[in-house]
This record gives structure tokens, sequence and C-alpha cells, in this order.
């Protein structure tokens, strides 16, 4: 699919190139999605859809609107890092409380 795409960014057509690897990163991101439990691996899973959709949304403008799509396609990128540094942190968070109700459990105390 790689080869497909870098023939058809080599011949001009550069929206096929960007459209098949925004399918595949799409492809590839839902199945990192579905495959995995650790929360961290399904993050990055859900960020590799993210880049793949914004993969499409450049694909789908036209050559004179390519100007305004780059700065959403940046405006995106910026929210998901923003979004996934959240998450991040809320797995980090959760993990934490996992831990120390796993230790009050084993302690015989009562959890919250």
């Amino acid at each position: 699919m790689l080869g497909l795409a870098l023939e058809d960014l080599a011949e001009g057509r550069a929206s096929v190139a960007l459209w098949s690897c925004g399918m595949g990163l799409l492809g590839l991101g839902l199945w990192a999605f579905a495959l995995h439990r650790h929360l961290i691996r399904r993050l990055l899973g859900f960020n590799v859809i993210g880049t793949g959709i914004f993969l499409i949304l450049v694909s789908l403008a036209d050559e004179t609107e390519r100007a305004a799509a780059h700065g959403l396609i940046i405006t995106g990128l910026v929210v998901a890092m923003l979004g996934t540094a959240l998450g991040a942190l809320l797995i980090r968070r959760l993990e934490a409380l996992e831990a120390q109700h796993g230790r009050q459990h084993a302690a015989g105390g009562h959890a919250i």
C-alpha cells in the first residue's frame, strides 16, 4: 500500500497518495485500538486514527483551498496533542488510584 501511495506521489497525484496513507493509518489505528487492552497503547492507537483522519481531510481539499485546510489541520494537531496529554494524565491518575485501592484492600482497610 505504501508503494502505491509513493508511486502516486511521484506521478503528481498527491491527493491519492495522501488518501491512501490516511486510510492505511486509519486502519492501523483501529486495529491497534481494538487489539490492545493497555490504556496507553489504546491512546496511541487513537492518535494514529486521528493522524489518518487528518491526512484524509487534507487529501479532500482542492489546490485552491489547500492553505485553509493546512491551517485547520495544524489547529487539529494542537488540540489532539493537548487531548493526548490530558488522556495520559488521566490514565496515570487512574492507575495510581487503582494501586492505592489495591494496597488498602490488601491491608484489610476500607477503600473509598
